[in-house]
């Protein structure tokens, strides 16, 4: 939006879109020191639980505040050092790539992995490692986010030499979550589904950091579930996780999806309903 004279005479709605438009750009521009690891998003979903509220573009699009969730990850990623982005897209893939390009607009470079059928997180990540250019790389869900120190969660990870490391996180109603179990030296002992008595509070909060070797076992064909079939296999084998109290949310159900539209602020610590951050925005 290109806009010239007072903010004062603008509708809110513009107003609102100049405020949200001079943001994003403050963030592309305020990025931290560089990280090395690649970033792999898993975006290839269609949201079956979401298609009575979102049914016309792929789960990762779905709309927070006027901007695909997608969007807004990938504009904090840049914030806090990431450069190198592979998207696993999937349904609705012409979507993304048209919306996100080559990620030049927002200061990253944007390669895509494209699924042909439907292959499951693990095979997602499978069919998308050749593609990455770091020995280990940091995967994400396409539809939660978790304010995790990412470089402390990598640091952490590489400390152990761990062939992958889960964040994970609380939430209050961890019902619909699967579980995590640890050892005293932070190793994953036990992973517990939703609905089976729990032993742990940690839910894992969809931030991994993984290295070649786990992605190397994951079978070559098919569909694989990182989360119920990869993970499991490496209990107790040098998979970690990396505990901490995080603001959580995401968008996999309707209710989910609203709640994440009201609490997106304080998650995603974006200012505009802030009125001394919007002063300092103007």
């Amino acid at each position: 939006m290109c806009f010239k004279g007072s903010l004062g005479s603008l509708g809110e709605s513009d107003r609102y879109e100049y405020l949200i438009q001079k943001w994003f750009s403050q963030q592309i521009m305020s990025m931290s020191e560089p990280h090395s690891l690649d970033v792999i998003i898993l975006c290839g979903g269609k949201g079956s639980r979401l298609q009575s509220v979102v049914s016309d573009r792929p789960k990762s699009m779905a709309l927070i505040r006027g901007r695909p969730f997608l969007e807004w990850q990938l504009v904090m990623l840049r914030k806090k050092g990431f450069k190198n982005i592979v998207l696993c897209t999937g349904y609705m893939e012409w979507k993304i790539r048209e919306y996100f390009g080559d990620g030049h607009n927002i200061g990253l470079q944007i390669r895509y992995s494209e699924e042909r059928e439907p292959m499951g997180t693990g095979g997602a990540i499978r069919w998308a490692w050749s593609r990455r250019h770091t020995q280990s790389a940091l995967v994400l869900n396409g539809d939660s986010w978790c304010d995790v120190d990412l470089a402390e969660l990598i640091q952490f990870h590489e400390e152990r030499d761990a062939i992958g490391t889960l964040a994970l996180t609380k939430v209050s109603d961890s019902q619909r979550f699967g579980h995590v179990t640890l050892c005293d030296k932070g190793t994953v002992s036990a992973f517990s589904e939703k609905g089976q008595t729990m032993s742990s509070e940690w839910i894992n909060a969809g931030m991994y950091v993984l290295s070649g070797s786990l992605v190397a076992s994951i079978p070559e064909h098919g569909s694989v579930s990182l989360e119920h079939e990869v993970f499991p296999r490496w209990v107790e084998k040098g998979l970690y996780g990396f505990e901490g109290i995080h603001e959580f949310f995401d968008i996999g159900t309707p209710a989910s999806y609203a709640q994440a539209e009201q609490e997106f602020d304080r998650v995603f610590h974006h200012p505009l309903n802030d009125s001394e951050s919007m002063r300092q925005i103007v």
